[in-house]
């Protein structure tokens, strides 16, 4: 049972996303914690996918600018009567209590910490943003270990195939092919035909 239990742990890691924080804020907190007692060994993560959907909605209006796993909005737009009670709401408890919703870091969690992967971008020494005047529009991730080389596979199988070297854009060191990446790096791909 102990070898089991050990084998899921780590081939299926989980994490308990406690939605619906926004229902009642007092019970949440109890639940929480009482959560976090009986299983200490899990990742407990209080979340709002209600607070989260509204919030993308409204950014998506425009009427507000909201960055998801942020703990701060800005208004751009009149709101209506409804909508600046749930603003209101999810500052004052959501916000004041957790954090933020709780969504984000779900993910963030999952993807950074558990399944080890780093976010790698691709750019240009000389330009950071796309024709549309984007910047860094574009991320890729990648399992934490990962090469230069499997990166340049990753945006398109001729870079790797034709891979001369790559590089650092903060830097502007040439990397080669067995660079290993680092979260958040942003590298240019130098290829022949």
């Amino acid at each position: 049972f102990k070898l089991a239990s050990l084998l899921r742990k780590y081939s299926k890691p989980v994490i308990i996303a406690a939605n619906r924080i926004d229902i009642d804020i007092d019970l949440a907190k109890k639940n929480i914690n009482r959560l976090r007692k009986e299983f200490p060994d899990k990742i407990i993560i209080p979340t709002s996918g209600y607070a989260e959907l509204i919030l993308k909605e409204l950014d998506k209006q425009g009427k507000i600018f909201y960055i998801p796993g942020e703990s701060s909005i800005k208004i751009n737009k009149p709101l209506t009567d409804k909508e600046k009670k749930a603003i209101e709401f999810i500052e004052n408890n959501i916000f004041r209590e957790f954090g933020n919703t709780g969504v984000q870091t779900v993910l963030d969690t999952l993807v950074f910490d558990i399944l080890k992967y780093i976010a790698v971008f691709p750019g240009g020494v000389d330009k950071l943003a796309d024709k549309e005047g984007r910047v860094l529009p574009d991320c890729f991730l990648l399992k934490d270990g990962s090469t230069v080389l499997d990166f340049a596979a990753k945006v398109h199988t001729d870079l790797a195939k034709h891979f001369i070297r790559a590089i650092d854009v903060r830097t502007k060191k040439a990397l080669g092919r067995d660079y290993k990446l680092k979260h958040r790096d942003v590298i240019q791909i130098v290829a022949g035909v």
